[in-house]
């Protein structure tokens, strides 16, 4: 058995269409552009890692504020592989799927298998046990009941050296091993994702008066692009510019622009 470490960075859609929505694929709304990846054995010794970006396929110019943050360019994904290559090779490295996922929050699990979905390769089994080191690191950090912790925020605090930027797949799988090298004791109790639950949604169709917005996964989107917590002011104003994005009352035609 292994724990394999790994993150993700994704890309979603930006631009607008006549309708005035955002061009979002319900079906993927957010695609891998990064897959970093650490092994280690049951002695906690690094065996091996693994690092792809990836060629996107419908997201295929990088949102600004993603390109930013993560220091990718559209350049760099030209001649990446695409998501089939990279998953099928990421396979090959997990090795088997009794090795134990540990993962800094539970997004990553869950875009991992939508991606998979989306690219009909969900049919490859992955590793349903897994280890949250962020919601260890926030116990052990003293963090209040049921809150999170950026990455950043855990690695100063356990006095990690920051060689290396964040928002790197690989580089923020290296802190995440580090982390959880430092607080993994014997019986760490290992969590079982159910994957089936993508499945499932994805082929129920639901009446639209009946979709609401997953508040959880949002947020932690949010936290995990910033590397912070969010505090209830700013889930405030995040629901908000969410709803108010829905009206499209700041949506401008520019076909009725006057000419000057």
């Amino acid at each position: 058995m292994y724990f394999i470490i790994f993150d993700l960075e994704f890309n979603q859609g930006h631009d607008f269409k006549k309708t005035g929505k955002p061009v979002s694929n319900p079906k993927c709304p957010f695609e891998i552009i990064e897959i970093g990846a650490v092994k280690l054995n049951e002695s906690l010794e690094t065996v091996e890692c693994f690092h792809s970006l990836i060629k996107p396929k419908i997201y295929k110019r990088l949102h600004p504020f993603v390109k930013d943050i993560t220091k990718i360019s559209n350049e760099d994904l030209t001649h990446a592989p695409g998501f089939p290559e990279v998953y099928k090779n990421f396979l090959k490295f997990i090795d088997s799927e009794y090795d134990v996922f540990c993962v800094w929050g539970t997004v990553d699990l869950k875009e991992l298998y939508r991606n998979a979905l989306y690219h009909h390769l969900h049919k490859k089994r992955l590793p349903q046990k897994y280890i949250d080191v962020q919601s260890i690191a926030a116990l052990h950090l003293n963090n209040p009941n049921g809150s999170s912790i950026g990455l950043r925020n855990a690695v100063e605090l356990l006095n990690i050296p920051l060689d290396n930027e964040f928002h790197n797949a690989l580089y923020d799988a290296a802190y995440t091993a580090e982390i959880f090298k430092q607080l993994y004791f014997r019986d760490i109790k290992l969590e079982t994702y159910n994957y089936s639950t993508l499945s499932t949604v994805k082929k129920v169709i639901q009446p639209k008066n009946k979709k609401r917005l997953d508040k959880r996964s949002l947020f932690l989107q949010f936290e995990k692009m910033f590397n912070k917590k969010l505090s209830p002011e700013e889930k405030e104003m995040i629901k908000l510019a969410y709803k108010m994005g829905q009206t499209n009352q700041f949506m401008i035609d520019d076909n009725n622009k006057k000419s000057t």
